[in-house]
């Protein structure tokens, strides 16, 4: 079968050809790309073309695809039982090695996708505090639950819309929307709303609408206003979460969460999520309290085998450091591509998670960051494929580099942009 027969199937069977909405690539011209097989730093297309890839399945394959420990790991697991819908001892020993890298908290509640952590964890805070209203940000994405898509990023950006079709306005009227980066408005809101509020929820570092990195005095001030109000503090570290650093964000930032919402790599590549808090919060879920969260394929073996394995493995001495050199040089090189054929652009990196954005500035606020530029991106995305070099298909989204990507891997990548930028200024 070949990529374009594969499309035109799709189209036929699946709402856009996709199960979901940004791999149907309408952001970036072409048609999308279907992948046969990955090993490492690559993929293989249907057509038998290879690509250095650099969304490894939008962040959790860390280790690069189809690791041999965690593969071994996840065919013990099967031999033993897919599912059990009860209880298995997988899922204890990863409880243990999650909370061994967060600390700060005591329990930790596994579910399915990183959407379903988040959903959990309002519940969860509006049982706890009793009260109703969440505050988010512009830009944040924080899943598709309905009480949370408003004024969201990720592929709602993309496609240009704050909110989706199908969404009662009643579901929302218990959110309130606040601009990144701007104490002035956060102070304001909880001088009026504060004693409302059951939960503030951020991306500590918001990775779904650009890599839109905050100033540490800004996440400050959301954890000194929960506090003094009575709210939960949220961190959304679905992308972060043993991305960037052996614990995520949170200890990076020496900021402290109520609750954390987790997903990617505790899976290991499995469809895995999962958020975390104190005893007394966590307490409030069923069964022990009344808030009521449950899930036939939550704690799945093959799911927390995989994620077992990918922590132990991140878990090396130095991982992390050789993981945050290979973005630096990936960064590095990008940079002066762009430098040298006169390209106006900004690298902006966070670890192993990196954006280019064709403005002179990072932008630190969804508000700033230029639509009108995506373009640019799209049409770099259509030349890298024919390079050999697959981004994410969307200009508002991230890129990863895994433990996989080798010098050579980023050489090649750096030398297919500057190629293109080059054939650009020379146009």
């Amino acid at each position: 079968m070949s990529n374009a027969s594969l499309w035109e199937r799709a189209c036929r069977v699946l709402p856009g050809g996709v199960n979901s909405p940004v791999r149907a690539f309408k952001s970036v011209p072409g048609d999308p790309v279907f992948f046969r097989d990955a090993k490492g730093s690559h993929f293989t297309d249907e057509d038998g073309r290879s690509y250095i890839d650099y969304c490894q399945s939008w962040g959790p394959m860390i280790l690069g695809h189809a690791d041999s420990d965690v593969q071994a790991a996840v065919e013990e697991a099967l031999a033993e039982g897919a599912s059990f819908g009860a209880p298995s001892r997988r899922e204890v020993l990863l409880a243990e090695a999650f909370l061994g890298r967060v600390p700060f908290f005591d329990q930790v509640r596994f579910v399915n996708s990183g959407t379903e952590a988040v959903m959990s964890a309002i519940r969860l805070a509006r049982g706890f505090t009793g009260r109703d209203l969440i505050v988010k940000f512009v830009g944040c994405y924080h899943g598709h639950a309905d009480s949370l898509l408003v004024e969201a990023g990720s592929g709602l950006a993309t496609f240009g819309t704050p909110s989706s079709a199908g969404v009662p306005a009643d579901f929302t009227n218990h959110t309130a929307v606040l601009p990144l980066d701007d104490d002035a408005a956060l102070e304001s809101f909880f001088a009026e709303h504060g004693g409302k509020v059951a939960a503030l929820i951020v991306e500590p570092v918001p990775a779904n609408a650009g890599l839109l990195i905050q100033r540490p005095e800004f996440l400050q001030k959301c954890r000194q206003l929960t506090a003094a109000n009575g709210a939960l503090l949220i961190f959304d570290e679905v992308i972060t979460g043993f991305r960037v650093g052996p614990g995520g964000a949170a200890p990076l930032l020496d900021i402290v969460p109520d609750l954390g919402t987790y997903g990617k790599i505790i899976g290991g590549g499995l469809p895995v999520g999962a958020y975390a808090g104190r005893q007394e919060i966590m307490d409030h879920i069923s069964p022990n309290g009344g808030v009521y969260q449950a899930g036939t394929l939550s704690g799945n073996p093959m799911a927390m085998a995989a994620g077992l394995a990918t922590l132990e493995k991140t878990g090396a001495p130095g991982f992390y450091d050789d993981l945050e050199a290979k973005g630096a040089l990936l960064a590095k090189g990008l940079t002066e591509a762009a430098a040298t054929a006169g390209v106006t652009a900004t690298v902006v990196r966070y670890g192993s998670l990196f954006w280019t954005v064709f403005q002179p500035e990072a932008p630190r606020n969804f508000g700033d960051v230029q639509g009108d530029k995506m373009d640019i991106y799209g049409r770099l995305h259509q030349a890298l494929l024919n390079e050999g070099v697959y981004l994410a298909p969307s200009g508002y989204e991230v890129g990863f580099v895994s433990a996989a990507h080798t010098e050579a891997d980023i050489d090649e990548t750096v030398q297919a942009v500057a190629r293109t930028l080059n054939q650009w200024s020379d146009a």
